[in-house]
This record gives structure tokens, C-alpha cells and sequence, in this order.
């Protein structure tokens, strides 16, 4: 063979690395992301690059509200990253964490202002909780039943759902503004709080905390050591295995999407009636979408979601508050945002491939 025509590298499959490998990996490119953040910071305002560091830093434990922000957030990101996992663990693409979460908030935020009058509190919640969880399960059951009976394309089916969710939320929204003609609900039942979930001592976020802590640890062991948790992973490794040692494709795959929808939703109430006290089109912020990215970096592990979804909330915040620090507009986080993303779904390649360049005079492969 010509060596000339050999090529500077090529590409290989990698095995499996060991798990601090993988994270030391990630690690390295967490560091390259803040080098390339600073690094436009630096070129756009001039600013003292340890300044820059710092402020990210600052964005979140800069004060003890911004460490509780920091939780709340990490803790909203996860609660719907443990929602799709099982979905994506089947090999079910669900992309529509962000409409089963709206259906989730716009089930609640109607039992708060349809119930305020005719229900305890204690009983609004209830009414709140149940809802919330039955409108995201519709909302993930519907894509569901019409894979497992017809075969549709679930990413398309879940997406679409995204756009209709979105919608009716701005629909329901024209019907309950305050005051009419305002375009938003405002905060709803701020004098009576009605429908508000309960405050732990003076921690404002507490309770939601601790509710996605419960279902992370639920999470983990549904997943490793049940029946269903067992079902998953063998559809999601071959449909047909699954059919010939007897499991039923079909319902599992409603059964999982249903389960899916469900903590959606359930993370839609957690926003509308443990967060914001309020509902508009864009309360999800996203987190539909990046929970995707959390589910697939930390392998669909529950406890390595934890780190994972840590980090992507802690440099997004790090980017809004450079972006305020040094009065940039909210474009210039988006694009620092961007940056980071790009950096840690990029460290994936080097985790799972290897490059192997020749040798410039031996035209030998080296690692």
C-alpha cells in the first residue's frame, strides 16, 4: 500500500473507559469551556479574566439566595431529566418533556383558581398533585399508544405535542388574565395562597427538594432492581428479544411513556405551584430540552444525573451573571451558554472514539 496515500489519522471505536476516566474527561472539558467563556468575555469587554472567573463563580454562591436558586434550579433540571430517562432507556426518543410539563402546570395552575372558592387548601393541593401527574401521563400516553399500535415516529409525535401544549397554556392564559387585556395571569392567589405548596421553616425551595431527592432514590431503584426497570432495558436492547422471552413491547412502552408523562407533569406543578405561583408559555425554560442532554451524558444513572445537571446549571448561571456583570444583554449568555454545551456534549466523542495518528516518517498508527 502506498504510504502516501495513507491517512493522517483515523478513527476507532473506543471500550469502555473506567468511570473516572469518563469524568476526568468531562472535567477537562468543563475546564476548556470556562477558558473559551472567559476568553470572549475578555475580548468583548476588556475585563481582567480571574474577574471573569470569579463572577461565575459568584452566580451562584454569591449570597445564600443564589445558593438556594442554584438548588432550585438543579433540582427542577433533574426532576425532569428522572421523567425521560425511563422513555430513553427504552430507546422511546421523547422529546416532549416540555409540553408534559406545561399540561402538568396548566392542570395545576386550574385547580388553583377553579378550586379556591369550593376547597380547603390541604384538598386544592391534593387536587393539584393527582391532575398535574394525569394531565403529563395523557400527554405522554397519547405519542405512546400511537407507536406501540402503529409504529409512529415518537420524536416527531412528542414534539408536535410540545407546540400544542404550548398553545393551550397561551389560550387558558387569554381566559384568565388579570386584568383582562394584561396578556398574563399574574400571581395567582397571592393574597389568599391558596394552592401554594407549604414552606419549610423559612426555606422557600425546601419542600421541592426534597421531593426530587425522593424521587431520585425511587428513581434509582425502579430502574436497577424491578420488574418494569428490568422490561425497560430489554426493550430498549431489542424489541425482539423482548417479544421472545415473553414481554409485552406494547404495554410496556405505554406503561413507560405514561410513567414518563406523569413526573413531567409533575415537575410542571412543582414550577407552577412550589416556584413561579404563576403559568406562562415559557416556564419551563428549556428544561424539556436540556434534560435530554442530562439523561444522555449521565448514562440514563439517576445519581450521575445529579452531578451532570449540577454542572449545566451552575455554568448557565455563571453565564447570566457574567452577561449582568458586565452589562451585556441577554444574547452574550446565550452565547457563552452556548459555548459550554458545546464543549461538554463534544467531550462524549473522546469518551466513546479514540484517534490514532501515523507516524510522519514510519506511516504507523499512534495513539
Amino acid at each position: 500500500m502506498n504510504k502516501s496515500r495513507e491517512p493522517l489519522f483515523h478513527i476507532t471505536k473506543r471500550g469502555a473507559l473506567p468511570w473516572y476516566a469518563a469524568w476526568g474527561i468531562r472535567g477537562g472539558a468543563v475546564l476548556l469551556a470556562l477558558l473559551a467563556s472567559a476568553l470572549v468575555t475578555v475580548l468583548v469587554t476588556g475585563e481582567n479574566p480571574l474577574q471573569v472567573f470569579a463572577t461565575v463563580f459568584n452566580g451562584s454562591f454569591g449570597s445564600p439566595r443564589r445558593v438556594w436558586m442554584l438548588f432550585q434550579n438543579l433540582a427542577m433540571l433533574l426532576s425532569v431529566s428522572l421523567a425521560v430517562t425511563p422513555a430513553f432507556r427504552m430507546r422511546f426518543w421523547n422529546v416532549g418533556g416540555e409540553g408534559q410539563m406545561l399540561a402538568g402546570g396548566l392542570a395545576t395552575a386550574a385547580c388553583m383558581i377553579c378550586l379556591r372558592n369550593t376547597l380547603p387548601n390541604w384538598a386544592v393541593i391534593v387536587c393539584m398533585v393527582l391532575s398535574s401527574i394525569l394531565a403529563g401521563a395523557i400527554w405522554g400516553g397519547i405519542p405512546a399508544f400511537f407507536k406501540a399500535k402503529w409504529n409512529t415516529n415518537e420524536t416527531l409525535f412528542t414534539l408536535m405535542m410540545n407546540y400544542i401544549a404550548t398553545q393551550l397554556v397561551a389560550f387558558f392564559i387569554v381566559v384568565w388574565e388579570v386584568p383582562k387585556g394584561a396578556g398574563q395571569i399574574g400571581i395567582i392567589n397571592q393574597s389568599s395562597e391558596i394552592g401554594w405548596l407549604p414552606v419549610i421553616g423559612s426555606y422557600k425551595y425546601l419542600l421541592n427538594i426534597l421531593i426530587v431527592a425522593v424521587l431520585c432514590g425511587v428513581m434509582y431503584v425502579y430502574l436497577n432492581y424491578s420488574k418494569h426497570g428490568y422490561e425497560i432495558a430489554v426493550v430498549g436492547e431489542s424489541e425482539r428479544t423482548a417479544r421472545y422471552v415473553g414481554i409485552k413491547v406494547d404495554r410496556v412502552i405505554i406503561r413507560t411513556m405514561l410513567l414518563s408523562g406523569g413526573l413531567c407533569g409533575l415537575t410542571g406543578m412543582l414550577l407552577v405551584g412550589g416556584t413561579d405561583h404563576t403559568l406562562t408559555t415559557t416556564i419551563t425554560g428549556g428544561r424539556g430540552f436540556t434534560a435530554v442532554m442530562v439523561s444522555w451524558l449521565a448514562k440514563f444513572n439517576p445519581v450521575w444525573m445529579i452531578l451532570t445537571s449540577f454542572l449545566l446549571v451552575f455554568l448557565q448561571r455563571g453565564a447570566g451573571e457574567i452577561s449582568t456583570a458586565f452589562g451585556l444583554n441577554q444574547s452574550f449568555s446565550d452565547i457563552l451558554t452556548g459555548i459550554i454545551l458545546f464543549f461538554i456534549i463534544g467531550s462524549e466523542f473522546f469518551i466513546n472514539y479514540q484517534l490514532h495518528f501515523r507516524h510522519a516518517k514510519e506511516g504507523k498508527a499512534d495513539v
